[in-house]
Parts: structure tokens; sequence; C-alpha cells
């Protein structure tokens, strides 16, 4: 779908704030593709880049977005589709990524960032995305280049249709649903549940027929795909996993701007990024209103409980570490990408606390 320019009073206002690009005499366009919908964060961001990066290169670049299924259909085949060049711009969860560059399963490692606050210093105060970069560059032929890695969806937790979960031996036997990655599919069974890989599109129908109990998401994506009808009715706030979006683009297109227009790009990312660190923050609030009004059961883990889901995953660091190809390494970076992440931000809490 081709949007028109989404230009507000707003959005003019910043346009003339923006650094001037001098407009190229060809004119670039940005073939920008998310596998979701208007209702979600990926689009957001998409939004707010096509805004951004249309105005500060005063015409110079266009982004024409592809909502859906258009371009592509799963994060492999739009991966491919970024390598080859058919498609300039896509975002991909660390699901989507793993079967090309695995070690992006680092996200989905249980219990490890503590809050939004911590998880978003890591991406963009460490040299964690750096890093990334660097790697899928050199295992894509210099094809893919991770741009920025922003959020979709808040943070993974446990729902189910048949039980309250409060400690980790009540997913004992549940069949929960995961992606078809590996890594999800340890954790759920390192607690004691029987994973079960399911396309995403044929979750509702599987819920509703028992096919699987449960399910690791987030609450915009249950009320979104509107799961309670199918007999979800609790989830369990464990937070297990931040959902990352990994925005890449193909390296050639970006290489071949000028250094002016590169800069427009990085700071368009960066903004998209921002967007997609709020968006699920305020879509979440409505979320849970509206499931408890459902009649929905919500339950929070205490401290301890929440530690005992951890010790309960701790064998998944193990298999990560043994068993992705550079995971002991990528282990040992998101762990101190996370500390130095946890000093900076209790530093300045303290600083705002005296």
């Amino acid at each position: 779908m081709k949007l028109k320019p989404l230009l507000t009073s707003a959005a003019l206002a910043l346009a003339v704030a923006l650094p001037s690009v001098a407009v190229a005499q060809d004119v670039i366009n940005l073939r920008a593709t998310a596998n979701s919908n208007e209702n979600d964060e990926d689009y957001d961001g998409l939004v707010v880049f096509k805004n951004y990066v249309e105005n500060a290169s005063n015409g110079a670049i266009t982004v024409e977005l592809f909502i859906g299924t258009q371009l592509c259909s799963n994060g492999a085949e739009c991966l491919q589709g970024v390598a080859d060049g058919s498609i300039d711009i896509f975002v991909t969860t660390s699901g989507g990524a793993a079967g090309i560059f695995p070690y992006v399963q680092i996200f989905d490692l249980p219990y490890l960032m503590a809050d939004d606050r911590v998880a978003e210093e890591v991406l963009t105060s460490t040299d964690l995305v750096a890093q990334l970069r660097a790697k899928a560059l050199e295992d894509s032929g210099d094809t893919i280049r991770i741009m920025t890695i922003g959020n979709t969806g808040g943070w993974r937790n446990f729902a189910n249709t048949v039980r309250p979960i409060e400690n980790p031996e009540d997913l004992a036997g549940l069949k929960i649903r995961t992606v078809v990655a590996d890594l999800p599919q340890e954790l759920v069974r390192a607690l004691g549940a029987s994973p079960t890989p399911i396309p995403w599109p044929e979750l509702f129908t599987s819920l509703q027929t028992g096919v699987v109990e449960g399910t690791k998401n987030g609450i915009t994506d249950i009320m979104g795909m509107k799961f309670p009808d199918a007999g979800l009715q609790y989830v369990t706030l464990d937070g297990h996993a931040y959902m990352a979006a990994i925005w890449v683009m193909n390296n050639e297109v970006f290489k071949s701007m000028s250094p002016e227009l590169q800069r427009v790009v990085v700071d368009g990312f960066a903004a998209l990024q921002q967007a997609t660190f709020a968006s699920p923050k305020r879509k979440s609030i409505s979320a849970y209103q509206e499931f408890v009004a459902d009649g929905g059961n919500l339950y929070v883990p205490s401290p301890e409980q929440k530690q005992a889901f951890q010790d309960a995953a701790a064998p998944v660091y193990d298999w990560f570490a043994e068993n992705v190809d550079g995971g002991e390494e990528m282990l040992a970076n998101f762990r101190a990408a996370i500390a130095e992440a946890e000093a900076d931000v209790n530093a300045r809490r303290d600083a705002e606390l005296n």
C-alpha cells in the first residue's frame, strides 16, 4: 500500500527545523515493508521514518510503505529480498531472523533485562547493536545491514486457556505455542511445558480447538488478535523476553548514498526507534484494561516467584552458548551490555533522587 505524504502542521514545523539537504538529481525511492498491520508498532515506526527522511532530505529520498505480505510473507523470504535488493528496508523479530542470524536470539533469552529503561539503554547506549551489525554484515556478504533495534509489542508473557500460572511448576504439561526458532522451544521445555510451533495466522484456531493451550505474547498482540474469544483467559506478567524489532536495510543502497543522505537515514531510524519504544507502552494500557474488563485473569508474580522462573530457565543460557554459532561470545556481550546499561540507569536514578 503506497501512502500519501503524512504531513501535519506539527510535521511541517519539524521539517523547518531539520537540516537542509540539497535535492539530488535522481530521487532515491526506498521500498520498506513490515509483515504486520496498521495497528502495529512497526507501522508507527515506519510512518515516523518516512516523514522524517522525506522532509530532512528535502525530497531527495522518498519512502514507499508496504504493510502486510505484498512483497514477502515471512522473515526468511523478506531477508532474502533485502539481500538481493528487491526490498530496501524490512523489520524482523529475533525469531524471524534466527534461521539466518541465529545469534539475534539473545533477545529471546529469558529474564535478563529488568525493564524498559534498561532494555532501551542497552539498545541506544551500548555497543551491542554495532556488534550485531558487524556480524550480520559479515555473515550476509555485506548485503544486510542492521540499522537499529526497537520494540514490537512490549514484553513476552505466558498466557493460556487452562489455569493461572503463578510458579514455573504451573506450566507443567501445557502445550505452549512457539515460533519455529529453537530457543523459544528450549525455554518452554525447560519450564516443563510442551513447545508446539504454530504459524501466527493459525494461532487463534489452535487455541480454540485445543491444539495448543497457551502462548508467549505481549498483551497488545493478544487483544489485537482477539485471543480471549478463542478461550485465552490467563496472563502471567513474567516479562520473560523483550520483543525486539530488528530493522535491516540493503547495505549497497545505504552505502551508495552521499554522507549527507546517509546521516538523514540514520537519524530517521533513530526517530523510528524512539517511536517503537513509546508505542507499546501507550497501547498496552487499554489492552490490559480490556482484557480484565472481559473477565481475563491477570497475575503479577512476586519478586521471589520471578526469581523462581529465572532459575528454572537457567538451562537455556547454556543451550544458547553451546548450540548457537558464536553463542558464547554473544551471550557474554549481551550480559556485559546489560551490566553497563544497569549501571548507567542506576546512576541517573540516583542523581534524579538527590
